[in-house]
């Protein structure tokens, strides 16, 4: 895949002998390794064939827009961030111009890796995911986007419209897709879609910073995978639209924030956390909440970014140390460490495991923030099991 794959070495196993500047280095290595295959190949109109469509066959047509939508996702704050220099700045301008042309393959109907959004309701679920990069990236990919490449993009994600979710995350998706039609200047974007999300989900909310997935509670990180990151987007571009929803967004972000704090202490001292519920392939994009509110300057009184950047290299280490993450041409595998397919639901595909560059948002802030900056501190779970002291943890309403 070129020279953008080779430079995903394996990352160091200390990362509390790191400086900032080496961390940030060593995050973007890997966020790179993961998704050059996807970007590398579909800008030269190579994904249909050169992607791993083998595993859960029945699921191949969704894979091509899984692995692009989702890898979008996590590389849109980078794509988008000021304040780069040197050899990041090179990939940085690299990865724009790449992220430009893949667009434009995947919406082109002439293009051989054309993905079309009608397939079924699947194509609903990464038109959503990669109209929040559009919404995480409104200058350097939404914005940047020629002509053709914007109306092709923009029928697409309209013609979603014909899929009805269901009352659970998949409200979210609608309305992000929405978003992204805002984002990219789209008159005619349904507000109405983005207020029933906004309105139903408050009233799915369970307490202490969790959200029902629907009406009923499931133990996964569905809040973490799609809920509360969509949620918190969507309320930071459409909470002003109305008093109801200013009155409303306080809580969202109280919430989230809340549940930031609890994604903190799940990381165990060795970056492990627990592996339960659905979709736990998705592997470390289960902390897209805790990224998020890092990237957004957003963690909870008393979570400090150090200390969550530390918390989160522990966890992709944790990962990245494992055998057969990757194939033998650099494709994620299913499972959490290493190559595990039986914990893979009936829908994933290869294209799915690319939601794990969730993890990596904050690689938009830039190198002097303090989340990069600051001194090496350890997390909760490290803290108390190293007979150090730490807050007492508190619920919210």
């Amino acid at each position: 895949m070129g020279d953008i794959t080779k430079m995903g070495n394996r990352i160091g196993k200390e990362s509390e002998s790191k400086t900032g500047d080496k961390t940030r280095e060593e995050w973007l290595n890997a966020l790179l390794r993961i998704v050059a295959p996807v970007m590398e190949s579909l800008c030269r109109g190579e994904l249909k064939k050169r992607m791993p469509l083998d595993f859960h066959e029945d699921r191949k047509e969704y894979a091509p827009l899984e692995a692009f939508g989702r890898s979008m996702l996590g590389l849109a704050p980078w794509l988008e961030a000021e304040g780069v220099f040197g050899k990041e700045k090179g990939l940085q301008e690299k990865y724009r111009g790449l992220a430009i042309r893949c667009m434009d393959r995947a919406v082109d109907p002439g293009s051989p890796d054309y993905m079309g959004f009608t397939k079924g309701e699947q194509n609903l679920v990464d038109a959503a995911f990669l109209s929040h990069a559009l919404v995480r990236a409104p200058r350097h990919l939404a914005g940047a986007l020629p002509g053709a490449a914007r109306n092709n993009l923009i029928r697409a994600l309209k013609s979603t419209r014909d899929f009805i979710p269901g009352e659970s995350n998949w409200i979210f998706f609608s309305a992000m897709v929405e978003a992204g039609l805002y984002v990219l200047g789209e008159a005619d974007f349904d507000k109405m879609c983005i207020v029933y999300a906004l309105r139903i989900y408050n009233d799915w909310y369970k307490g202490d910073g969790v959200y029902g997935d629907g009406a009923a509670f499931h133990w996964d990180y569905y809040n973490s995978f799609v809920i509360q990151p969509m949620y918190v987007d969507l309320m930071n571009l459409f909470g002003d639209m109305s008093d109801e929803f200013r009155m409303l967004k306080p809580k969202v972000l109280k919430r989230a924030a809340r549940y930031a704090a609890i994604l903190e202490r799940m990381i165990a001292p060795d970056g492990t956390w627990p592996v339960l519920g659905r979709s736990i392939c998705y592997r470390f994009g289960a902390f897209q909440m805790l990224a998020q509110a890092a990237l957004q300057h957003r963690l909870p009184e008393g979570l400090h970014p150090a200390q969550v950047r530390c918390a989160l290299t522990a966890v992709l280490e944790k990962v990245m140390e494992a055998p057969d993450i990757f194939d033998a041409d650099g494709w994620l595998q299913p499972g959490v460490y290493g190559c595990q397919p039986e914990l893979a639901e009936g829908y994933i595909n290869t294209g799915s495991l690319y939601l794990c560059t969730a993890l990596f948002l904050p690689l938009g802030l830039p190198a002097d923030d303090e989340f990069w900056s600051r001194e090496e501190e350890a997390w909760s779970s490290r803290k108390v099991w190293s007979g150090g002291q730490i807050c007492r943890d508190h619920a919210i309403d």
